[in-house]
């Protein structure tokens, strides 16, 4: 049988597809979907057969999947996944019928698989039958992404007085597998950027999801709004993080969780020497000026020898009063063509702080995060054409 099967596609190879339309095309793309279904229930068949005749001891393999992954060459985790199914399938039947006569696919016959197997161990044959036979049904209409959320609830569909306890369950189950597997990594590069990786629990990826996207849609235009793209998701959680305020976060031996910035008087009032975060890490001057209009960083400022003049208070800050006259006063952002409400502006001094301007109302101007940058790049450019 292999054999002829093995020649048939010879034939198939040889055949020429000129004068095949459309309508032929896809009838034949879909008749070879079906053949490729049919040929990965053989395929588990004979794998299931490995396993009676020990096949893994020819080359010496610890497992079937061993074997087959080496004999292949596909990878461990492909070959395992292929070995599972085969084995499932010899429990399922119906499943294995669906898939040898092509209605359904490898990938929906291994998520409904799945979902039979997340069957509370309990549950009555005659339920896990009935379970079946409505997955296999569903694969005439939905792909695996739509099954696996299907199958999810199959139990409340066929023994709805099961169901919602065993949803409970597995809900229960994901959302503690979730937090064991909750992961933060970062890593410095030397070059300025820091680099990580996470793993949230679905409702924390969302409250991200949902905080980046308000900060990057605050300054577009309410028809033209899309997901933002990875610059955009990056340059809003910077804002973000800017945004947090010592006084919600927990003190860490006794200490508040303030950033810290060491910067000279002389770089403070427009030099270009660095300034130096309290983690060892170097910060422009330019930042440096930047943040201390708003951000909840603490900045000591040292004199020529190194003396510490002044620990930033936050009376710099505008008061919670004065920030309301000023949105009141300023409606929205000052750039030009940005109409960003108040709850989303820094206020900006006109009269940098390090420079001797009062924080006052008279001072005080809103800006959206982004455009308080320009404002300081723009500040930053006439100290430099003064000097």
């Amino acid at each position: 049988m292999v054999e002829a099967i093995d020649a048939a596609l010879d034939d198939g190879y040889a055949a020429s597809l000129i004068g095949l339309d459309a309508e032929g095309t896809a009838q034949v793309l879909r008749a070879l979907g079906a053949l490729a279904s049919r040929l990965e229930d053989l395929t588990g068949a004979v794998l299931r057969h490995a396993e009676d005749v020990h096949v893994e001891d020819l080359n010496g393999a610890t497992s079937v999947a061993v074997w087959w992954s080496n004999e292949m060459l596909v990878t461990r985790p492909a070959a395992h996944r292929q070995v599972r199914l085969a084995e499932a399938l010899g429990r399922y039947d119906r499943v294995r019928e669906a898939l040898c006569s092509g209605v359904a696919n490898p990938e929906q016959a291994s998520v409904v698989v799945l979902a039979l197997d997340d069957l509370p161990e309990d549950v009555d044959a005659a339920v896990q039958a009935k379970a079946e036979i409505h997955l296999v049904a569903l694969c005439d209409h939905f792909d695996a992404k739509g099954l696996r959320h299907l199958g999810r609830h199959i139990l409340t569909v066929v023994a709805p007085e099961l169901g919602e306890a065993h949803e409970a369950k597995l809900l229960e189950d994901e959302e503690r597998r979730a937090r064991e597997k909750t992961r933060l990594t970062m890593s410095r590069d030397g070059q300025g950027l820091v680099h990580g990786r996470f793993s949230l629990p679905e409702l924390h990826g969302a409250m991200l999801e949902k905080a980046i996207q308000a900060i990057g849609w605050a300054d577009q235009d309410p028809e033209k709004r899309a997901k933002p793209n990875p610059v955009q998701a990056g340059e809003a959680l910077c804002e973000l993080l800017e945004r947090l305020h010592d006084k919600d976060l927990p003190s860490v031996g006794g200490v508040g969780a303030t950033v810290v910035v060491t910067i000279t008087l002389e770089t403070l009032q427009g030099g270009l020497a660095e300034a130096a975060l309290d983690n060892g890490d170097r910060l422009s001057a330019t930042t440096a000026r930047r943040v201390a209009c708003e951000a909840g960083i603490l900045p000591v400022v040292l004199g020529g020898k190194g003396e510490v003049l002044d620990i930033g208070r936050r009376r710099r800050f505008h008061t919670r009063a004065q920030r309301i006259a000023i949105a009141q006063r300023d409606k929205h952002c000052q750039w030009t063509g940005c109409d960003a409400p108040p709850s989303r502006c820094h206020v900006h001094h006109l009269i940098p702080w390090a420079r001797g301007g009062g924080t006052s109302v008279e001072q005080g101007r809103l800006y959206f995060p982004r455009h308080h940058h320009k404002v300081h790049e723009l500040m930053e450019q006439s100290i430099r054409q003064q000097t």
